[in-house]
């Protein structure tokens, strides 16, 4: 499948930006990134390839996924992919037996499969806010813990990466993922102390608005917004992800758990993205609304 034009890096980009990192840093090291088959997730798992890892990589499009995996494994890994939904348990369970089997087991897992679609929250489905919720929640949960009782069962350390949000502000016109993301935070700090004694790190990265093909979901009006999200004025890339994952990955982050790294360009402190695209009400460029006075005799509780 082509990528969404106008958006993200190309393989060619993939294949010869460069990395701070050395190049045999993940050598002998299995990986596991969730919805690799584009836009963040294949910038991740391709800096992965990059440093050495065997990766083993899952998505829900077939196509997308398989075409990621040929470029993976052009890139030297040897590449496990496997078509499935994070939602599913049974799925996730039969994943981690595929993982083992021919790899004797994951070093990391880089939770990256999620999604959301841009709406006023005043018009969430019940179908829809479900959607967000179970894969953003509650698929990263099923795969943490398969991870972690994986580990635990080997005896053996690990280490989880969440991709998650810059929810630290809100996140008007995507509720439903600040909601989900918000939990995963809270989560992953929770289970860093619990399976500290198993030597399982769990950290997140939360993007701010980093350009990747997922960009394309968006109307215009939204993405318009993004380069005014912080004070750097412009947006990041997948590879400013990509390298913060791997940071928390690699021995780098030995003494970091519990931790939230937001790649954001400053974004929680300034920025104001709308991936709905700025209501009129909150375009600054407009003279405000007058306020609706109110007669004293109602100004009692509850009027």
């Amino acid at each position: 499948m082509a990528q969404a034009p106008g958006f993200g890096f190309s393989e060619a980009d993939l294949t010869t930006r460069q990395t701070v990192y050395r190049a045999d840093l993940f050598k002998q090291s299995t990986v596991i990134v969730t919805g690799a088959g584009s836009g963040l997730g294949r910038g991740i798992a391709a800096l992965f390839a990059r440093l050495g890892a065997n990766l083993a990589i899952c998505g829900r499009n077939l196509d997308r996924l398989e075409q990621a995996a040929g470029f993976l494994r052009s890139l030297g890994a040897d590449v496990l992919a496997v078509p499935m939904s994070i939602r599913n348990v049974e799925q996730v369970q039969a994943f981690f037996e595929a993982v083992r089997e021919r790899f004797g087991g994951a070093d990391i897992l880089v939770n990256n499969a999620g999604g959301q679609f841009p709406q006023p929250a005043l018009d969430y489905s019940p179908k829809g806010w479900n959607a967000v919720i179970d894969t953003n929640l509650n698929g990263t949960w099923w795969m943490m813990q398969s991870a972690a009782r994986q580990w635990v069962e080997a005896g053996r350390p690990g280490a989880i990466v969440n991709i998650v949000a810059d929810i630290w502000r809100g996140m008007p016109g995507i509720a439903h993922t600040c909601a989900a993301r918000a939990g995963v935070v809270y989560l992953s700090k929770t289970v860093a102390v619990e399976w500290a004694p198993h030597r399982i790190r769990v950290n997140c990265v939360a993007p701010g608005c980093c350009e990747s093909t997922g960009f394309a979901q968006y109307p215009p009006e939204g993405a318009a917004t993004f380069d005014e999200s912080n004070p750097l004025r412009h947006v990041g890339d997948e590879w400013d992800v990509a390298e913060a994952v791997v940071y928390l990955a690699a021995p780098s982050a030995k003494f970091v758990t519990g931790e939230v790294l937001t790649v954001d360009g400053g974004q929680q402190l300034w920025g104001d993205p709308w991936p709905t695209g700025r209501p009129p009400y909150f375009d600054l460029g407009r003279p405000p609304a007058a306020p609706e006075r109110v007669a004293p005799e109602r100004m009692v509780r509850g009027q």
